[in-house]
């Protein structure tokens, strides 16, 4: 969710279970003053927050640590989620995810456990051996520092991806829980876009296998196939604890709708 998404946060309150765990996201429109609203509202509907921290967009080490002592003071530092941002051009000191890691703050504030982002079909604009490399730096990292780790991956349209790259996570000695991105219902328009916008293979094949058409850009599509495809290859000794985390393109409330819907599908 974001920093105004506060209402509909309160439309999914009731669908689905008590510490759910809800991202809020840091945009670079929104002030401190409302990411640490909505992670209040997350908490006051008895959900867990988890806020995102944007190494780019941070100005300062002083303003990271205004930022993790208003969360604290919340009661919402034990979990963040660190990510590298959009701008191209770091807003302060920090040109990563990682530098924001091994600063020492999170820890000093309270944080507990820290998600990274990880991309099973790559990024757009970093190479893959830079990717893998960072990953294992922050879950070495972090281990060190006595703070546990989640990766959450990219949203896909094709769980064959997926498999092998939690296969080389494994491999490499990253034994993380791993949160599976999946998109929430959504119409298949909007789908699309940001498929592009995060380089998400789109194939008229991996499409139609998804349940969608490109011909038919009116409709809606939801994660159904793409779940029990996963699950259903999902191997706990090769493949790890593996879990599920939606991004609600199509709405809080349509996502949480078809969660609790498909519960004997999805392990929450």
């Amino acid at each position: 969710m974001t920093g105004k998404d506060v209402h509909a946060l309160e439309e999914a309150t009731g669908l689905l279970p008590h510490g759910t765990r809800v991202n809020v996201t840091y945009l670079g429109n929104e002030d401190l003053a409302m990411r640490v609203t909505a992670a209040r509202a997350v908490l006051q509907h008895a959900f867990t927050p988890v806020p995102h921290i944007s190494a780019r967009r941070l100005p300062s080490a002083p303003a990271l640590e205004a930022y993790l002592s208003a969360l604290a003071e919340a009661g919402a530092a034990e979990e963040v989620c660190v990510v590298g941002g959009d701008p191209a051009e770091p807003a302060g000191p920090y040109e990563d995810a990682l530098a924001v890691i091994r600063g020492g703050l999170l820890a000093k504030h309270g944080v507990r456990h820290v998600s990274v982002a990880a991309y099973p079909e790559g990024h757009p604009r970093i190479s893959d051996r830079l990717l893998w490399r960072a990953l294992e730096d922050k879950h070495r990292v972090l281990g060190q520092q006595g703070v546990g780790m989640t990766a959450i991956t990219q949203f896909g349209f094709d769980p064959a991806p997926v498999l092998d790259w939690l296969e080389q996570a494994r491999d490499r000695g990253i034994d993380c829980p791993v949160r599976v991105g999946v998109p929430g219902p959504a119409g298949v328009k909007r789908l699309l876009r940001y498929a592009r916008r995060f380089g998400v293979t789109s194939s008229a094949g991996v499409a139609q296998k998804y349940g969608f058409s490109l011909a038919n850009l009116l409709g809606t599509a939801g994660p159904g196939r793409f779940v029990r495809a996963l699950a259903d290859r999902l191997d706990p000794a090769r493949h790890g604890e593996v879990l599920l985390h939606f991004y609600p393109f199509g709405g809080l409330r349509a996502t949480a709708l078809w969660v609790r819907d498909s519960q004997s599908a999805v392990t929450p």
